[in-house]
């Protein structure tokens, strides 16, 4: 019974069981879920969508243009014509109609290379889309993981603090039965009640918790905040991560740092569209067209054309107000300004790299010592209840030791989950993160 009692308490609850009916989730499956429903992913997904769709030669005016046009009209009028030889001619109700249709072609060739300029920024902008929803879904993953973890956590608190509220009720019962042979007192009866209540109301503290974690955890995975959930898996660390490893990887896959880099080539290309505006736009034109006009009282009754167009145009700036050497200046400046952001982003990441990577190692000693400490509680506790047992102490010593033993699981529990959450904080800002 005793060792029965240690096992359930000392634990750390990692088989939390109880009679309902749950379905346990895995943490694939819950980050499985978030990356299907969160809103969030969903709406940038829809920006990168639009940003794939703008690449396109069309979009930076490297195709031709063709329109048709239509047109069809007429008008009916009483007319007055008086001829040189002063000869008047009146007519009423003349109707006259014009119809025009045919295709017309433009296509600009050379507009100082603007235009391919615009094409490789509308890529750079569809990178820059896929970054930002790289980022939004590394911080859903962290956002499930967390949220997941918390809920072992709590439910691992659950089943240690239920496992205290047994050790209370076997201390009521036991005080219970030496006062009913007159070896006890109405006193210790009344203590160990008193402090089975304290427990149960922990407990029920404790439970309220879980529900809460439950839904935060559905709140993540966009779905029924209603809906039931039971883990099951133990809250594994890895602590093996190096920063060396780290720092590089962050270079490189960190979606904040890319998205700098990204802004960077797209100011660069800016300018080059600017600077394209100094050489001449040389366009083609050309088409097919068909026209018909009706005039009774004209000197051509009836007027019919078809045929092709073509022809070539040429334009260049001489000079407006000095705009384009401001236009220059200032995309310059553009240029400077997103090196700058690039080159402070560096330092930021930089910085709460390093900061994440020591809350982690410090982490991992304190889980460490708190490992140490749960074993330490263990002896205490047993030792402290066989003398219970045996009446060789009081129950206050009995009360201290099991609420040491519960401070020591509670610190470790939380000394786990906090090794866990720096754990993934690093794995986020390197841009690691999976659902491994």
């Amino acid at each position: 019974m005793k060792q029965y009692k240690f096992i359930l308490l000392l634990f750390l609850a990692s088989n939390f069981n109880n009679a309902s009916a749950q379905e346990y989730l895995s943490l694939k499956e819950a980050i499985a879920l978030s990356l299907k429903n969160n809103y969030d992913i969903k709406l940038v997904n829809n920006d990168v969508q639009i940003a794939k769709n703008n690449v396109s030669y069309g979009n930076a005016g490297i195709l031709p243009a063709l329109q048709g046009n239509f047109s069809e009209g007429g008008s009916n009028q009483n007319t007055t014509q008086i001829t040189s030889t002063g000869e008047e001619r009146n007519a009423d109700g003349v109707r006259n109609t014009n119809m025009n249709y045919g295709v017309d072609m433009g296509w600009t060739i050379f507009d100082g290379l603007k235009m391919f300029a615009t094409y490789d920024k509308l890529k750079e902008l569809q990178k820059l889309g896929e970054v930002n929803e790289k980022a939004i879904v590394l911080s859903t993953i962290a956002q499930v993981i967390n949220a997941y973890y918390d809920l072992v956590r709590q439910q691992q608190l659950v089943a240690a603090t239920d496992s205290a509220l047994d050790i209370s009720r076997f201390r009521v019962r036991i005080a219970q039965n030496k006062l009913q042979i007159g070896k006890g007192s109405k006193l210790d009866v009344l203590t160990a009640t008193v402090d089975y209540n304290t427990d149960t109301s922990a407990l029920l503290q404790q439970k309220n918790l879980v529900q809460n974690a439950i839904v935060n955890l559905n709140q993540v995975m966009a779905r029924d905040l209603n809906l039931k959930i039971r883990v099951r898996e133990e809250i594994a660390i890895n602590d093996q991560l190096l920063y060396s490893k780290l720092q590089e990887a962050t270079l490189l896959l960190n979606p904040v740092l890319q998205n700098a880099f990204i802004n960077k080539k797209v100011a660069e290309l800016s300018l080059k569209e600017v600077k394209a505006q100094r050489y001449p736009v040389v366009a083609l034109n050309g088409g097919y067209g068909f026209s018909r006009n009706t005039n009774p009282t004209g000197f051509n009754k009836e007027f019919q054309a078809r045929g092709l167009t073509y022809g070539i145009t040429a334009s260049i700036n001489i000079f407006n107000g000095f705009l384009q050497r401001q236009n220059e200046r200032n995309a310059k400046i553009g240029i400077n300004s997103s090196q700058l952001t690039l080159e402070k982003t560096q330092q930021t990441i930089s910085a709460t790299l390093l900061r994440a990577y020591q809350d982690y190692q410090t982490n991992l000693d304190l889980l460490k010592v708190e490992q140490g400490n749960i074993e330490i509680a263990k002896q205490n506790l047993a030792i402290t209840f066989d003398k219970y047992r045996l009446g060789s102490i009081a129950p206050l010593e009995l009360r201290e030791a099991q609420r040491n033993s519960i401070q020591a699981i509670t610190r470790f529990l939380d000394a786990q989950h906090q090794a866990k959450l720096t754990e993934i904080s690093l794995k986020e800002i390197s841009g690691t993160l999976n659902i491994q």
